[in-house]
């Protein structure tokens, strides 16, 4: 999946970068993290649960993307034309690739999925009107750009747990192969030490009071 085009800076701090194109980034920027996250794994690491509520980083990108289907597709009546997982029936059930799909073939159908939502994101305006019927009356009456931003706050959510579960995984961490975020010049085992030194002096001084 190709990396967004980032928007001027300059051209954002005057406010001459299209609404549109400004939202559209943020999302895509927490995505193409979110997918990166499960590269380079196999079928078990992916697809393994990292913590006690069964999150997976399959899962993670996986529910994302379905839900990317529901929010850019039913609501704006442009369903995706693949069948869905019935979350009616069963609440987990697009968090669960199931295991005759293969990661291969998953990827391949979450890419599918946001392809699908960017034609909708490209196609309608920011005012165009939907509704999502998942949502109580009257706040399921939604503008594209509240589902924009709903499905922003829904990616970076969720990429934020892949950062974690990757980490714990096989140490893999940062925000993209590009630009991690992350300083250089930082030996990680110095910092962990560091910052659970401080805690338990933090503990020592203030439990006990």
């Amino acid at each position: 999946m190709a990396d967004p085009q980032s928007p001027d800076v300059d051209a954002e701090v005057r406010g001459t970068v299209p609404e549109k194109d400004l939202l559209r980034d943020y999302l895509y920027t927490a995505r193409d993290a979110l997918r990166w996250k499960v590269e380079g794994l196999g079928e078990l690491d992916a697809r393994r649960s990292l913590t006690p509520t069964g999150l997976s980083l399959l899962g993670l990108v996986h529910h994302t993307a379905v839900c990317a289907c529901e929010y850019f597709g039913v609501v704006f009546d442009r369903p995706f034309p693949e069948p869905t997982p019935d979350v009616d029936a069963d609440p987990h059930a697009d968090f669960v690739v199931p295991a005759e799909t293969s990661l291969e073939a998953a990827l391949g159908y979450v890419d599918r999925a946001w392809a699908h939502a960017d034609a909708t994101i490209d196609t309608l305006d920011l005012d165009a009107t939907g509704v999502v019927p998942w949502w109580t009356a009257p706040r399921n009456a939604v503008t594209l750009r509240r589902v924009l931003v709903h499905m922003i706050t829904e990616a970076h959510r969720h990429a934020g747990h892949a950062d974690v579960l990757r980490e714990r995984l096989d140490g893999l961490a940062g925000l993209r192969p590009d630009a991690t975020n992350l300083p250089d010049d930082v030996t990680w085992q110095d910092h962990v030490a560091r910052v659970d030194a401080v805690a338990h002096d933090a503990a020592a001084r203030h439990d006990a009071t």
